[in-house]
């Protein structure tokens, strides 16, 4: 079920239901529409069900997974697949590729979180293989929408994910198993754009993700999983939580 709910948890309303797997949706930023992902690619719907989902083209990108953003004006969606990063005109077309390549044995790719309120600068999940591990590291770092190089924002040996910036482009908000004292047990933080600063924002025994930032920057809304839980694996009773930018 694809569906809308008030930010205080009220006024649901069903805008789409399927027997098949749908990720990850995305409103625009006049809130006519949902993009989401399934079948390795990618969807719109109007954002009252009105009509059903349309296939986005992606030319010759396929594979793409449930990390996808759009730009602040609405014109680009910014995504996942296969890897890299890539960016697609709202209407559909041919992806052009932002991300780079990395040496083979590393192993590394990119999974996107966040883009700039500038419309300049992408965040995303970097992993590569430590070892026998293909998910050994997992560290933050941005790249310009442009293309170029990439920016390292940690480097720490527990998993960081899930990086969107603040409306006023401030912070990162992000979930870290940096201070977790069971491996998988995430809680939320932000940083400093340049991955300075950070801080703990949530301190409790449930494990919690993706924070999201709403777009006048009053709230935060995340993903929270019941105590125990390790990583953020499918078929758990989870909860959405809403707190203060400061973790209040």
């Amino acid at each position: 079920q694809l569906v809308t709910m008030g930010i205080d948890g009220g006024d649901r309303q069903l805008v789409y239901e399927t027997t098949e797997r749908i990720e990850a949706p995305n409103w625009s930023p006049d809130g006519a529409w949902l993009v989401f992902n399934a079948h390795g690619a990618l969807w719109r719907i109007p954002a009252d069900g009105s009509a059903a989902p349309e296939q986005i083209p992606t030319g010759d990108v396929t594979g793409v997974n449930n990390d996808h953003v759009l730009s602040p004006d609405g014109q680009t969606i910014y995504f996942s697949a296969n890897g890299h990063l890539y960016a697609l005109p709202f209407a559909g077309g041919e992806p052009r590729r932002v991300s780079n390549d990395h040496p083979v044995e590393r192993q590394f790719k990119y999974y996107l979180h966040g883009v700039s309120p500038d419309n300049a600068t992408l965040a995303y999940a970097g992993v590569e293989a430590v070892g026998d591990s293909p998910w050994g590291r997992i560290d933050l770092f941005t790249i310009p929408v442009a293309g170029g190089p990439d920016t390292r924002l940690t480097d720490y040996p527990a998993p960081d994910d899930g990086p969107e910036y603040s409306p006023d482009g401030l912070h990162i908000y992000f979930n870290s198993e940096r201070n977790a004292t069971v491996p998988g047990h995430a809680q939320c933080y932000r940083m400093a754009t340049d991955g300075s600063h950070v801080e703990q924002l949530t301190h409790d025994k449930r494990v919690n993700w993706f924070p999201h930032i709403s777009p006048h920057g009053r709230w935060v809304i995340y993903i929270s999983f019941p105590p125990g839980t390790l990583k953020h694996p499918a078929n758990k009773d989870v909860i959405l939580r809403r707190m203060r930018p400061d973790g209040s």
